[in-house]
């Protein structure tokens, strides 16, 4: 039986929210925005959104939040993600 691979914005949630257990979380391709410019890959799923309101995140500055959330996807960042745009709630 063929086990069913993941999308990269199914990736994201799934270390972001083992990692941080967060109240919302979302993940949005933008990919399709970013049509012709660098680090675009036909079928999209390298340029990301991310909404995430996590209480585990709320006592550190937002440039680490950022760190602990790039962190948490550093081998993605490296492979499969080229623009990761994080907004904390």
């Amino acid at each position: 039986m063929e086990e069913k691979k993941h999308t990269v914005a199914q990736e994201i949630e799934q270390r972001l929210t083992q990692a941080f257990s967060p109240e919302k979380i979302e993940v949005i391709d933008e990919s399709h925005l970013h049509i012709g410019h660098a680090g675009y890959r036909e079928g999209g799923e390298s340029h990301f959104k991310l909404i995430i309101k996590s209480t585990a995140l709320g006592e550190y500055s937002r440039v680490d939040k950022h760190k602990r959330i790039y962190a948490e996807l550093s081998d993605l960042m490296d492979a499969k993600i080229h623009a990761l745009s994080i907004s904390c709630l």
